[in-house]
């Protein structure tokens, strides 16, 4: 993994103006936020850095206002929620550069913190405009990102700056870059992955950079019945994208040659309708299934061998639900298999890390995620990770 710099790298920093890119994206409803977790994520960072004295400007976009103000999406809808969980007051600032910005750091003292507006409102921040980054980093001594869901954007406030101040990792970026490495980059083997979710098409970059890195690949949800279609299991009327079975029979071939077991569900649970507890429910071989049945989880025998998988292994990396969780009793396979995997990580003999917002939702679920190694709150940028691909936001840190 390449060094990157945290805030142990900085010196004296007493009257000094942190630039700090955090992920202030909340869920709201009726004025306030429902889930806090990302404020939670970045408060160790603030107050480190308040605690050393420093002037701490906050930067985060908030929804998606493509350039342009827009009054329903101003950072100051979410300054409450962010006083609330860091117990300190903020000054509002409606501007990211410019005399506004100047004055406002000459009211603030030391260890004091300012929310910047939605960098969003302006088109440099998406087009990462040069003289836009500038602009900004007039303000700043120095760079600290601490917003990895925002990592995978080659954006003014997640990429440019790093290359106009010293740049830092926070404490949460330091964290998850610290566990992915462990999960992909130079991870204890041998490895599973756990990939879900409702359809291939929108993970084939994830399974085809994986083949080469795990030993063990565990297909769930949907995407489980395109490659059991692919196979020449009639899948009845499940969600199947029947167009990409010669793709998942290359991701299987490709996966044999790499010395990597795909496992697929032997047996499963299957409903004639998508609901809760339906008449119809049954278990049964995934040769048995009917023309007008649904597979809508992993039956428990292939659950239980699953587990018996990840009894052997020392890394899990996990993204997507292996049924339809939402609804019971089709959580059961994700459930029992992520209590397995939890199990065995309090025992110290697995590192779990998981992410994507369906996974983190299914292991709250399950209740066990503060069990697993970690947790990624990221969506976009852990499953870019998970393809193997660059992040602008993480090595603009490493340059």
């Amino acid at each position: 993994m390449s060094k990157f710099r945290t805030l142990d790298d900085l010196g004296d920093i007493t009257g000094k103006v942190a630039l700090v890119r955090v992920d202030l994206n909340l869920p709201m409803k009726d004025g306030s936020a429902t889930d806090v977790t990302r404020v939670e994520a970045v408060k160790p960072t603030i107050l480190e850095l308040t605690d050393r004295g420093a002037k701490v400007l906050l930067l985060a976009h908030y929804g998606r206002p493509k350039g342009q103000r827009h009054s329903t999406m101003s950072t100051s809808f979410v300054q409450g929620d962010v006083e609330k969980v860091l117990h300190k007051e903020i000054m509002f600032i409606p501007e990211v550069m410019g005399p506004v910005v100047e004055q406002s750091i000459g009211i603030l003292g030391n260890g004091d913190i300012g929310l910047l507006d939605n960098v969003r409102f302006w088109p440099g921040e998406e087009t990462n405009d040069p003289e836009f980054v500038k602009g900004i980093a007039a303000h700043g001594d120095f760079y600290v990102n601490d917003a990895f869901s925002a990592a995978h954007r080659a954006h003014a406030s997640t990429e440019g700056l790093a290359h106009h101040l010293p740049a830092y990792a926070g404490r949460a970026m330091e964290a998850e870059l610290k566990a992915l490495d462990a999960a992909l980059g130079n991870p204890e083997q041998p490895v599973a992955a756990v990939v879900g979710g409702a359809k291939v098409s929108t993970k084939l970059d994830v399974l085809e950079n994986l083949v080469g890195k795990v030993q063990h690949l565990i297909i769930g949800g949907g995407m489980a019945n395109t490659f059991l279609a692919a196979k020449g299991v009639d899948v009845g009327k499940s969600l199947c994208e029947h167009d990409l079975t010669d793709t998942a029979s290359r991701i299987m071939d490709e996966a044999d040659h790499a010395g990597c077991t795909v496992h697929l569900p032997y047996d499963v649970v299957v409903a004639k309708e998508f609901a809760a507890n339906p008449s119809s429910l049954r278990t049964c071989n995934v040769h048995e299934v009917a023309n007008d049945e649904l597979i809508l989880d992993v039956g428990p025998l292939a659950t239980e061998a699953l587990g018996d998988v990840l009894k052997t292994c020392r890394t899990l990396v996990w993204n997507g639900p292996l049924g339809a969780f939402e609804i019971e009793p089709f959580d059961a396979a994700t459930v029992a298999l992520a209590k397995t995997a939890a199990a065995l990580t309090q025992d110290g003999s697995l590192t779990s890390v998981a992410g994507g917002g369906d996974t983190v939702a299914a292991l709250a679920h399950a209740g066990v995620k503060e069990d697993f190694t970690f947790v990624s709150t990221a969506g976009g940028a852990f499953l870019e990770w998970m393809e193997g691909k660059d992040l602008p936001g993480v090595a603009a840190l490493t340059a």
